[in-house]
């Protein structure tokens, strides 16, 4: 895939008001990002104390790791309109507020049926968040200038995975599992009344002539024309959509499977305590928020130099799931934990380095009033396939007694995203309606 340059103008200047309300958006995205991933990475945490408790399997254990996943995944379709219709302030302060008290309200569960019933809770309030950044940093930055703040936002989901283990293990060794879903539960809810407070949608907003002007540089169309629902719907007949799916789908496979059991690994494959799988699994996270914010940097950079936005980042893209793959079925050769960790810690830098262009790609191939709907319909149908880790996991965990196969699997996985995006993703998404 050969990229060339091409002549750019000069970046229009941004105003301090332009300046403070990317700034105030952002830090909120960051923190929600956080508490974001704390939510998800709880049950794992929790994993041996909760299966002791209520007397589950593996594969149970997966299929309540997996309810979170497909309605994640499913409610991604309404949130991408709600999204594009009313904007984030109404629909990510709700569906933050929503997903915070389902979290809560899991301290008190005394069944499997009723744990089922509040994973899936927290994955229908947890839909609009990835959508909501996208769209957020698509509203508020130009362009050229997307890469880092992509970077940093999508960094929040790892750092928040990083500061997990150990934070969470605190938690419940100090008041137990229950009250450490209470305690993040209401840490969210206050995250959300401040999302509510502070920030509004770019189409709400009055614009001066000049903030305008560097807001819509390179943009395909303004943000002022709605979505149908019939435009909507076009979406899923473009192969560029689909492509993204499938692609995207590597990218989530992967995420899902280690946020998902990487704390059961170190305790099963490699003999760690709860105490110290605590601090260890936070050193792969770290790594892929490194990766994020390594890929923020170049795409910038590249971008600046006068380089198509659209095929750098399918360039990334592509040499990171093929990276992250060789790491994965490298962590089935390892011979010590160190190794392992080290493999794991690679595998997720690049996977985070390639996800981070992914979303990037999506701001660069879709017209801006429907970046929220093409974001939320790559999530909705990468979560549907990724929603298979946890299941396939736990089933190859209780018959094999190891994850080596279930690595394997992940590994195949994750290189097919890298064909997707290579063979599939071709054009950017034409307007209906025009520039």
């Amino acid at each position: 895939m050969q990229i060339t340059t091409i002549d750019q103008p000069q970046s229009l200047q941004k105003t301090d008001r332009i300046k403070r309300i990317q700034t105030v958006s952002l830090l909120l995205l960051f923190i929600a990002g956080i508490i974001n991933f704390l939510d998800r990475g709880s049950l794992s945490i929790a994993n041996q104390a909760i299966r002791s408790d209520l007397g589950l399997s593996a594969t149970e254990f997966g299929v309540l790791l997996s309810a979170f996943s497909l309605s994640y995944g499913i409610a991604q379709l309404p949130s991408g309109i709600l999204l594009d219709r009313f904007g984030p302030r109404i629909v990510l302060g709700g569906g933050l507020l929503f997903w915070s008290a389902m979290q809560a309200l899991t301290g008190s569960v005394s069944s499997f049926s009723h744990f089922i019933f509040y994973r899936i809770g927290l994955g229908i309030g947890e839909a609009p968040f990835m959508p909501s950044g996208v769209k957020v940093i698509n509203d508020w930055f130009q362009a050229k200038e997307r890469g880092m703040p992509v970077g940093i936002f999508n960094s929040s989901t790892t750092l928040g995975q990083a500061f997990a283990p150990p934070i969470l293990v605190v938690l419940m060794l100090t008041f137990g599992w229950r009250m450490m879903f209470l305690i993040i539960g209401v840490l969210g809810i206050v995250i959300a009344l401040c999302w509510y407070a502070w920030y509004r949608n770019r189409e709400r907003f009055p614009l001066t002539t000049e903030e305008q002007a560097y807001l819509d540089a390179d943009s395909k169309t303004s943000l002022n024309k709605s979505l149908s629902f019939a435009e909507w719907g076009s979406l899923f007949k473009r192969r560029t959509v689909w492509g993204m799916i499938l692609g995207f789908s590597g990218v989530n496979y992967t995420q899902w499977l280690y946020l998902s059991w990487l704390p059961g690994y170190l305790q099963a494959e490699r003999g760690l305590s709860l105490g110290n799988t605590g601090w260890v699994a936070a050193i792969p996270f770290l790594f892929g928020s490194v990766g994020m914010l390594v890929n923020g940097t170049v795409v910038d950079r590249l971008a600046k130099k006068g380089y198509p936005l659209g095929k750098t980042r399918k360039v990334m893209i592509c040499l990171g799931l093929v990276c992250s793959a060789a790491c994965t079925l490298l962590v089935v050769q390892s011979t010590s934990t160190a190794m392992a960790v080290a493999f794991i810690s690679m595998a997720l830098f690049f996977i985070h380095f390639a996800g981070t262009s992914a979303w990037g790609l999506v701001q660069v191939m879709a017209p801006s009033r429907m970046v929220a709907s093409v974001s939320s319909i790559q999530n909705f149908g990468s979560f549907i396939f990724a929603s298979f880790a946890p299941i396939v996991t736990g089933w190859v965990v209780d018959t094999t007694h190891s994850f080596n196969m279930a690595l394997v699997i992940c590994s195949c996985v994750t290189f097919v995203g890298a064909l997707s995006y290579f063979f599939i993703v071709k054009n950017p998404i034409e307007d209906p309606q025009g520039a």
